[in-house]
């Protein structure tokens, strides 16, 4: 079963999540040859403050 992991800034919308999900799972599905009912996505969203970019919150640096 693979599982792709994604790692975001939150703020994306619930229709952007689900075609990235769909996409991503596709991409597993022709690059592995498997099957989609095995696929799992997982997206980890975080909020800005809690990542930093050039040593600065995020929430500072893209506004």
């Amino acid at each position: 079963m693979p599982i792709a992991q994604i790692h975001m800034l939150e703020g994306r919308s619930d229709e952007q999540k689900e075609a990235l999900i769909r996409e991503v799972s596709e991409a597993i599905v022709r690059a592995l040859d498997a099957p989609l009912p095995s696929v799992r996505v997982i997206i980890s969203e975080m909020p800005k403050t809690h990542f930093g970019i050039g040593g600065e919150p995020a929430s500072k640096v893209r506004r």
